[in-house]
């Protein structure tokens, strides 16, 4: 079904009675009630702390929760000059239809910045809406990115894969380009909407790396916001990150076809300014199962190795042959192996123009064994001291761009020929 509004009629009703406003800060929701009224709090104590003078607006955008987190949401009370709607979008499943209903909101009722934060998050406090505002409304910054102080094994995904990916691309080191508390003008969110991607998996698993791409790629003004530790309910990566690794990768490798243009022409990356929370605090810990990770890379490599000698290269191939015979204590795949790994993986993926479902499935065990191999590295390290080797790492992937570009172009050609 084409849909031309994420907004329900009663939502419509709701923000043409608010007619306008000056800031909305947007929560995408789905069966969190145990977090919601917490975030909601939060919210619009920050709201009246830092920009009581302003109009503003919470809104709730929730994907039909079965539990009751809509009417938390509706019960939890809000400063009386502030306006809430707690409405229940309308279109694909997912996360990217709620943002799309919050940015139609944004649109309809002219804001000047709108911040979205997520509602599991347990350690946001009333000054989080000041750090991603206030870059908008007082330095005319277009899109905010956040930086959390993290865990060095929470958020495995982006220290390994997408940091390093999007920094090499596309030229910014944005420390947290999937994280889902952001900020952004108006104009942004319009251009937003006006995209085609409302439809398309790209929305329902990998919009937050598709408005950081787009950012970049437009040329927006972007800046990150410091917002000390991140605490929300954090999956054990042994256990539940697999879905989210192939949703991730599908999305990356997706938007490098589309952007290749631009990132084949970038080389190097640069800063961005970083404002906001400035104290460190050392996160709370993460528990991982490197041993069962490493037990899933090794029944992979029994299950797949015969298409994973096709795809790789013979020195990536023999590195991770030599990692299935090491055990936990010397695990280790190296950061080399592990750049060739991603980059041959996004050749072929681009390569391939079916079956690519199938190929991210079949290389999944390969990231189980860096992420063990990370923890293997990183082990003795405070959460400080492994920032420090993810930087490191994120250099030598922007030292080995030429090789994706000449893997990029060689397996296309190759498989076109064919």
């Amino acid at each position: 079904m084409h849909y031309d509004t994420a907004l329900r009629s009663y939502t419509s009703k709701r923000v043409e009675e608010i007619e306008s406003g000056d800031i909305l800060v947007g929560i995408p929701c789905y069966n969190n009630e145990k977090t919601i009224a917490q975030v909601i709090q939060m919210v619009t104590h920050g709201l009246a702390k830092h920009y009581k003078d302003q109009r503003c607006v919470i809104f709730i955008a929730d994907g039909g929760s079965t539990d009751d987190s809509r009417e938390m949401a509706k019960e939890f009370q809000i400063k009386p000059w502030q306006e809430k709607i707690v409405s229940i979008y309308r279109g694909p499943g997912g996360k990217g239809t709620a943002l799309r209903s919050v940015f139609e909101a944004v649109k309809r009722l002219k804001v000047r910045a709108c911040a979205v934060v997520d509602s599991d998050i347990r350690s946001i406090t009333s000054d989080w809406v000041k750090y991603l505002l206030d870059p908008v409304l007082g330095k005319a910054y277009q899109f905010v990115a956040p930086v959390y102080l993290r865990h060095k094994y929470d958020g495995t995904i982006t220290n390994n894969i997408v940091y390093n990916l999007a920094r090499t691309l596309y030229g910014k080191r944005i420390r947290q380009p999937i994280g889902g508390d952001f900020a952004l003008s108006r104009d942004v969110a319009e251009f937003y909407i006006e995209q085609d991607v409302w439809e398309t998996d790209v929305a329902r698993f990998g919009i937050d790396i598709w408005m950081t791409s787009n950012a970049i790629t437009q040329g927006f003004r972007i800046c990150q916001a410091n917002l000390g530790v991140k605490i929300h309910d954090v999956k054990d990566p042994s256990l539940h990150l697999g879905p989210m690794f192939r949703q991730v990768l599908w999305t990356i490798f997706s938007l490098m076809e589309r952007f290749e243009n631009y990132w084949k022409g970038i080389k190097g990356s640069e800063p961005v300014e970083t404002l906001g929370h400035e104290e460190y605090v050392e996160p709370d810990p993460v528990t991982v199962d490197a041993e069962g990770m490493i037990q899933h890379f090794k029944t992979g490599f029994l299950q797949f190795s015969p298409l994973w000698k096709e795809i790789f290269c013979k020195e990536c191939f023999e590195e991770i042959r030599k990692a299935t015979r090491l055990g936990p204590r010397n695990f280790h795949l190296s950061t080399d192996a592990w750049i060739k790994i991603l980059y041959e993986l996004a050749a072929t993926f681009h390569a391939w123009s079916v079956n690519r479902d199938k190929l991210i499935d079949l290389v999944t065990p390969l990231y189980y064994a860096r992420v063990a191999s990370f923890v293997r590295q990183t082990w003795e390290m405070s959460s400080q001291e492994a920032e420090a080797l993810v930087e490191e790492q994120a250099q030598r992937f922007e030292e080995h761009k030429d090789y994706l570009i000449r893997v990029w172009n060689k397996k296309y050609s190759e498989i076109r020929e064919s």
